[in-house]
């Protein structure tokens, strides 16, 4: 009898434990590391933590099979890192442009649509995850995929040395 109250009273202990570490994750971000760059003419938004984490949960629900660590599976020259997204045609080193990249991608040069080949909301008929995804959503995702390289550093779309 008393083995099993130890044991719901260290469950209990583990439980809310877990639950104030959670939600304090995005906060301790401070708002300078939350700024990200909003679009191409350079404006900034600071992301709210619950942006912060809806768009983490997001991402590893819709992008993070192939995009683990920023680095992307089946293209590995290709990452999500901040020089890899700027050196892109259009651009996708802002909210903005993976918001357009998210809902119409094209390939790295900017010349053809690969909607067929990477989820979007172009294929949500074929990517079942694509389809309940609203704006708000893809907004929190890129701000994500913006936020990460303040947050890991260099691991963020470091490649296989990492991950």
């Amino acid at each position: 009898m008393i083995k099993k109250y130890l044991a719901i009273g260290g469950l209990s202990i583990f439980c809310i434990f877990n639950v104030f570490m959670e939600s304090s994750l995005a906060i301790d971000l401070d708002e300078a590391t939350r700024t990200v760059t909003l679009d191409s003419a350079g404006k900034t938004v600071v992301l709210t933590p619950e942006q912060v984490k809806r768009g983490k949960r997001l991402f590893n629900e819709t992008c993070g099979a192939c995009h683990v660590g920023g680095i992307t599976k089946t293209n590995p020259n290709v990452g999500l890192d901040p020089e890899a997204l700027k050196l892109a045609t259009p651009a996708r080193d802002n909210i903005a442009g993976l918001v357009d990249y998210l809902k119409n991608p094209t390939s790295y040069d900017g010349l053809e649509s690969i909607a067929e080949v990477h989820p979007s909301i172009a294929s949500a008929d074929i990517y079942r995850r694509m389809r309940s995804l609203t704006d708000e959503d893809l907004y929190s995702i890129a701000g994500h995929i913006m936020l990460q390289p303040k947050v890991v550093t260099e691991k963020w779309g470091g490649g296989k040395i990492y991950y």
